[in-house]
């Protein structure tokens, strides 16, 4: 089986399914430097969208096709639904839950990375942001020459950035006393993140509710039609082990 993966349930789901004897390859984009590498056959690099993957999953006798890649990562979805169609496999997404706005949070959803850019420009003009929402999307933000950005990435970001951006350079997991102290440490006004949920990001969030700090949360894009949804690893394993 293939699992596209990347994540820390790609991971777990690797490490459950290899010692069973089934051969697993795990596919990683390779747009992180030093990625946590899963148990198992890894493979690295893109495959050339759908009609590319089809071809590898017929080339490399795959039976089944596990969506384990980050919420976000809409098109490598795309390319596994239309593979997965075009190869004739069985495909089942796995996804962690998202975050859920608790008592006390101050939470704004926005359907897109464009529409928190645009919030930010009307709400906080020549505010201080904190913002995690990945280095391949500063270039959204790079327009808004007002305001002072805290940005925090696993590797460098891609240009064009933010004229008064300050890049930090860090890897979870966080800690709710570190992420508070960022958000005093340079006078923050707000945080702008992804919907990626999980405990390995999650202390910011805990952090802003504890200061008060309002959050542009940008909601996930939606899964392609038809396709098969698990939230948890074991569901995944379950999935697979029915044949």
């Amino acid at each position: 089986m293939l699992i596209l993966g990347g994540t820390a349930e790609a991971r777990a789901l690797a490490a459950e399914l290899v010692p069973s004897g089934m051969r697993v390859v795990s596919s990683l984009a390779g747009r992180v430097t030093n990625p946590r590498l899963p148990v198992g056959e890894v493979r690295e690099g893109g495959f050339g969208g759908a009609d590319g993957l089809a071809r590898w999953i017929a080339a490399e006798g795959i039976e089944r096709l596990v969506d384990a890649t980050h919420p976000f990562a809409e098109r490598m979805t795309a390319s596994a639904a239309g593979a997965a169609a075009l190869a004739g496999v069985p495909l089942l997404v796995l996804r962690r839950p998202g975050w859920r706005e608790g008592p006390g949070d101050r939470w704004l959803r926005v359907p897109s990375l464009e529409a928190a850019a645009e919030e930010l420009g009307r709400s906080f003009p020549g505010g201080r942001v904190f913002l995690t929402t990945g280095r391949r999307s500063l270039p959204v933000f790079a327009g808004l020459t007002s305001m002072w950005f805290l940005a925090r990435s696993v590797d460098p970001p891609e240009p064009p950035v933010p004229a008064n951006a300050h890049v930090v350079l860090d890897r979870g997991p966080y800690t709710v006393e570190g992420e508070r102290a960022l958000i005093g440490e340079h006078r923050l006004d707000v945080l702008v993140t992804k919907d990626s949920g999980g405990a390995m990001t999650s202390a910011k969030l805990v952090a802003a509710r504890e200061v008060g700090l309002p959050v542009i949360m940008v909601d996930r894009p939606p899964l392609p039609v038809g396709v098969r949804l698990v939230a948890s690893v074991g569901e995944a394993v379950a999935w697979v082990q029915a044949g």
